[in-house]
């Protein structure tokens, strides 16, 4: 049972802690709260009311810690961590919602994030909303090509090819067991992890609550 306590903002720079279940102590940035009310406009105008918004407010806090300078050492950038060919995709396939490619720019970035998560869950089925957020999420981290070729894997094998969580993630359809671990972190780390801490500091709702 994960057992959260809310805080106010702290000079120590964070707005909330949870503990997990494993133990692991989660702080919040204080940063996080100049952008909440901005990412959660965002992700209703695209996803609706319901829009899962801590879920996208925790894979920012796992893409970059909310810094819009970071720089990844393959070259992602700002918040959302966007590679400049992903960066450069979104804005000419999404021109009148993104303008010109702006990674850097955290307004732009949240914007484009919720968009490419859209995109990517609109591709893929599941058996309910958390475990096709897993799905996006592992597409966004690793490609959507990827998870296709999982699913049709874990499908040949007789497991659940519309569950993420205990079926889908322990297929490898062929990428190096580095790349594919870190692949299979990155949605237990953002829906299991963070989404409860996001939640508990009012960024709304998550896609695994």
């Amino acid at each position: 049972m994960i057992r959260l306590i809310v805080l106010g903002v702290l000079l120590t720079g964070w707005v909330g802690t949870a503990w997990a279940g494993d133990g692991a102590r989660i702080a919040v940035p204080a940063q996080a709260l100049r952008y909440r009310a901005e990412l959660i406009r965002n992700g209703r105008a695209v996803w609706g009311i319901d829009a899962p918004t801590a879920t996208f407010a925790a894979q920012i806090h796992q893409e970059s810690r909310w810094r819009s300078d970071a720089v990844s050492p393959v070259g992602a950038q700002g918040i959302a961590q966007f590679m400049p060919a992903t960066a450069s995709w979104l804005a000419g396939a999404y021109p009148q919602q993104l303008g010109e490619r702006q990674p850097t720019n955290p307004s732009w970035a949240m914007r484009a994030l919720v968009i490419y998560d859209k995109y990517l869950w609109d591709r893929l089925a599941a058996r309910n909303g958390c475990e096709r957020m897993a799905m996006a999420l592992s597409a966004y981290n690793g490609g959507l090509g990827w998870v296709i070729r999982d699913k049709a894997r874990a499908r040949q094998a007789g497991a659940d090819a519309l569950s993420w969580f205990g079926a889908i993630e322990r297929f490898n359809a062929g990428r190096a067991r580095l790349t594919w671990n870190e692949n299979r972190g990155y949605p237990r780390l953002i829906l299991k992890r963070y989404e409860p801490a996001y939640q508990a500091v009012g960024f709304g709702q998550g896609a695994c609550a």
